[in-house]
């Protein structure tokens, strides 16, 4: 039997992937220059994903993006190779998706007025060993989703497809350069001259209710719904309707109008203050019902895992080959033991005793249950968001609400736990830290899911075009702490310039600028909720209800075996987010479609093959990233001066014209952007 189960896992070994990079083949990976590629390009991308992420709620996977710069890059030095752009690329990527996880926790520490601003020490000081603890753990992992029962992991693969079309090639590079350029200068007409409208709205009164409806004007916004594509951008529209279609006109007629300069402040004041809380409730409900649907996979996943583990000594005894050599699990699991005494520092420093009346028993009490369920939940988490990027993808990897999950079980236990002691509905500055500290442990998780979640898409990539896995890992490292280290200024300047949430560091701030921050937000309404029992639960309880029928409606399609199903998740977040966002996002994947049709139509023409198909898909998505990344960096160049001044007029143009010619032009330079963008998507390089 034991015979039988050893020939039964060298036989799955033998069905591996054959690389494009074989095995016995070794080329440079570690460089110099590919790790101060990478490093840079980890820099960028963080910042960019910050400020995109702080905007609307989505971040973009820089795997592809960050692959095609680098092969432009390298090309200028000799001897360069497909496995120095994927290690460039590996290291980038890390940056990306660390921002994601800090942004979408941390920034609700400020809402929560627990930080005035961002403290560089134990912002990075959670970033990194978050960061760290997610690579560790992906390392069992990519045994159970990639080799044993592998998953399709499309960012990985699409990677890996256009480092092999590139090996050579790096046709691809001007899409992005257009793109981003066009986008910075469109931003910069907007935000820093003023000389061009951001949004586009209407309102009017019927009767005593008010009804309107807008969109933005951001390059950022179109691509990233050009990149989601357009079942997505439907959930935001469905969410969009429901709130700003249905739910204003119907609160206004019901509860009357509040005051305020304009409909338009009018209606953003009736969100702000009450139907924001609809998208809550859809959020929370739509993060639960993920994890429940991911039980059974988890647990598989778990259980391959340790199967691996179990057979370990077999690839030992035999010659590993170098695309099969992982980190050694003697080194993950004493860098897992390593990490509890940095996590135990940070939480007893977050963890103010002298604002918790606790007895040393209950504190002490406290945070071993933090560690535990750091680790526990994380390594959940991760296997969660493993699995989701292993089928959607990272960019539609609904991870944020599998943190707000992550959130709300801390903050009821956290509740149970410790308040024996404490009373929080009397006690304001310990229900704050409390909510706090739950927050500070789901950024840990966060961190720790987000890059598993990402290690996983790269070894794919890696294990399709050969690299060594081991140095995948190592680099990924690299990249976590060049992320943790340049998102904590990058936040400050952010917040400084702009506000987050409803928090603006200055008085005489526009509230309509600030940066939505809407998981930060929506964490920290659960969080506070939770220990001061005041939140807003009629609307939560029926965002809830709305994401349960939506729910019941996707299992309903999916019975009549329909394609088409709406992501609880993904309607939430158009419940939650402003119009300007939603809308747009919508508009973006509008774009793709349009794209997307007419390359269909070439193809039945004739004049399109297969291979001219790929070619058009892959220019719409590098033009998309090249949008988010022009207007993310502008965003962030404009950010230091505005901090410096203290103002975001410093730049601005007066030309005299109304609010309405500004928003006339905006309309008209955004639609040359989506016409130029449209035909990008649907035509080749050159005509052959």
């Amino acid at each position: 039997m034991k015979e039988q189960k050893k020939q039964d896992y060298r036989s799955k070994q033998k069905q591996a992937v054959v690389p494009y990079i074989p095995a016995n083949k070794n080329l440079p990976e570690i460089t110099v220059k590919a790790v101060v590629l990478g490093i840079l390009l980890a820099i960028i991308l963080a910042g960019s994903n910050a400020y995109l992420g702080l905007k609307i709620g989505l971040t973009v996977s820089a795997c592809i993006p960050a692959a095609v710069i680098s092969m432009a890059v390298l090309r200028f030095f000799k001897n360069s190779n497909i496995l120095e752009n994927n290690m460039v690329q590996t290291i980038a990527s890390a940056g990306e998706v660390l921002a994601a996880a800090i942004i979408f926790t941390l920034p609700a520490l400020i809402i929560l007025n627990f930080w005035t601003y961002f403290p560089f020490l134990e912002t990075v000081s959670i970033a990194c060993i978050g960061g760290i603890m997610g690579v560790l753990m992906s390392v069992p992992l990519r045994r159970a989703m990639i080799i044993e029962n592998p998953l399709p992991f499309p960012e990985g693969v699409a990677t890996a497809e256009v480092l092999k079309a590139g090996d050579g090639n790096t046709t691809g590079a001007s899409d992005l350069l257009v793109s981003g350029i066009f986008a910075a200068l469109i931003k910069l007409l907007q935000s820093g001259f003023q000389m061009i409208g951001e949004t586009a709205s209407a309102f009017t009164t019927v009767g005593s209710t008010i009804v309107g409806c807008g969109t933005g004007l951001s390059t950022a916004l179109l691509g990233a719904g050009y990149i989601v594509g357009i079942r997505i951008g439907i959930c935001f529209l469905i969410g969009t309707v429901i709130i700003w279609g249905f739910g204003i006109p119907i609160y206004g007629a019901l509860y009357g109008l509040p005051e305020a300069d304009s409909l338009a402040a009018t209606a953003q004041m009736i969100w702000a203050q009450k139907l924001r809380y609809i998208g809550v409730g859809a959020m929370i409900i739509g993060g639960v019902w993920t994890l429940i649907t991911l039980v059974k996979p988890i647990i598989m996943a778990v259980k391959s895992s340790y199967a691996a583990l179990r057979h370990s000594h077999l690839t030992e005894a035999a010659a590993t080959p170098r695309t099969e050599k992982d980190i050694p699990m003697t080194y993950v699991l004493m860098g897992s033991l390593f990490l509890i005494l940095p996590v135990a520092i940070i939480f007893f420093y977050i963890l103010d005793k002298s604002h918790m009346p606790i007895t040393t028993g209950l504190f002490v009490t406290t945070i071993a249950f933090a560690i535990v369920f750091s680790f526990f939940i994380g390594f959940l988490c991760a296997a969660i968001g493993g699995y989701m990027a292993g089928i959607v993808g990272s960019s539609s990897n609904p991870l944020s609400g599998v943190t707000i999950g992550g959130v709300l079980s801390v903050s009821f236990l956290l509740l149970l736990l410790l308040g024996s002691q404490i009373d929080f509905s009397i006690d304001p500055n310990a229900a704050g830290t409390a909510a706090a500290f739950a927050i500070i442990i789901g950024a840990v998780i966060a961190c720790a899911a987000n890059l598993s979640c990402d290690n996983l898409q790269d070894l794919k990539a890696g294990q399709l075009v050969g690299s060594t896995p081991w140095k995948q890992q190592a680099l990924l490292i690299v990249g976590v702490i060049a992320g943790a280290i340049v998102i904590t200024p990058i936040l400050q300047l952010l917040y400084e310039a702009y506000g987050i949430g409803t928090s603006l560091p200055r008085p005489g701030m526009d509230p309509t600028q600030a940066l939505a921050a809407p998981q930060a937000t929506v964490m920290a309404s659960v969080a506070k909720g939770i220990f001061t029992h005041n939140l807003e639960w009629t609307y939560v309880v029926l965002g809830g209800l709305i994401a349960i029928a939506n729910i019941v409606l996707n299992k309903i399609l999916k019975s009549m075996g329909s394609d088409w199903t709406f992501p609880a998740l993904a309607i939430a977040s158009g419940l939650y987010l402003p119009y300007t966002v939603s809308v747009t996002i919508f508009l973006g994947s509008l774009l793709s479609l349009l794209a997307l049709r007419t390359i269909k139509a070439k193809k039945r023409s004739k004049k399109f093959t297969d291979e001219d198909v790929n070619t058009c898909e892959r220019r719409g998505l590098l033009f998309a990233s090249g949008t988010i990344a022009g207007e993310s960096l502008v965003g962030i160049l404009l950010a230091i001066p505005f901090a410096l001044y203290q103002s975001t007029d410093i730049f601005k143009i007066d030309l005299g014209f109304g609010s309405d010619v500004t928003m006339i032009l905006g309309v008209l330079m955004t639609g040359i952007f989506c016409f130029y963008f449209y035909k990008t998507g649907s035509s080749l390089f050159s005509k052959k």
